[in-house]
């Protein structure tokens, strides 16, 4: 039902247009199915059961709605907007509890790992580092969050056989992007994963080029 409703495709294509418009990196449904697959997989791997995760997927899916309101505070315009059509499908009043905290509390200025789900989205959606979300052509004109992006040439979120740790796996063309940039850029980011992969008992490792860094 999420997947095939045109009012959700609706608001995540046109708070894509909006960050295109402001420069920012691809946040369409490549980004979204990404996080919202992760996620699930994250719950899934740690032995959550089934409508956890498929919360988790929801969350996923809506989370970057609010964008289409305006970048600042779009994690809690998401929620509130989530609220709205999650409310209108007739899902359980629990579950939207759920779905909309996770939303709200993503954004790394505001995020909080708050429950499983918004662990798992945390996760998920810092985590989706590539090339192909930069839209800019122009090396030459590229910021530093193009430039962080475009330089990774290979990138996986893998949790560890035994389930005790999830590893951000990075391989960067450092011609492109020196390190520190990724300290300038994903430091924040990082640190919140780690608070999230700790939520769910689970430790977090940054690995750039082998090397690792967190």
């Amino acid at each position: 039902m999420i997947l095939n409703n045109s009012e959700i495709k609706t608001y995540i294509q046109m708070a894509d247009k909006a960050l295109d418009s402001l420069g920012y990196t691809e946040h369409s449904f490549a980004h979204v199915t990404r996080c919202a697959a992760v996620a699930y997989e994250i719950l899934h791997r740690l032995g959550y059961d089934d409508h956890t995760c498929e919360l988790a997927r929801i969350a996923g899916y809506m989370h970057d709605i609010g964008n289409v309101v305006n970048r600042v505070d779009h994690a809690q315009s998401g929620a509130v907007m989530a609220f709205r059509i999650l409310d209108n499908l007739g899902m359980d009043p629990q579950d939207i509890a759920t779905v909309i905290c996770a939303i709200g509390n993503h954004d790394e200025s505001t995020a909080a790992p708050v429950s499983e789900i918004a662990a798992a989205l945390i996760l998920a959606d810092k985590s989706d580092v590539r090339r192909s979300r930069v839209r800019n052509s122009d090396i030459a004109t590229f910021d530093i969050h193009d430039r962080v992006n475009y330089a990774v040439e290979k990138s996986s979120l893998n949790i560890g056989s035994d389930n005790k740790s999830i590893i951000l796996a990075l391989d960067i063309d450092t011609d492109i992007c020196p390190v520190m940039d990724y300290f300038e850029i994903f430091l924040q980011r990082m640190m919140l994963c780690k608070k999230a992969a700790h939520f769910l008992n689970i430790w977090f490792r940054l690995t750039i080029n082998d090397t690792p860094i967190l």
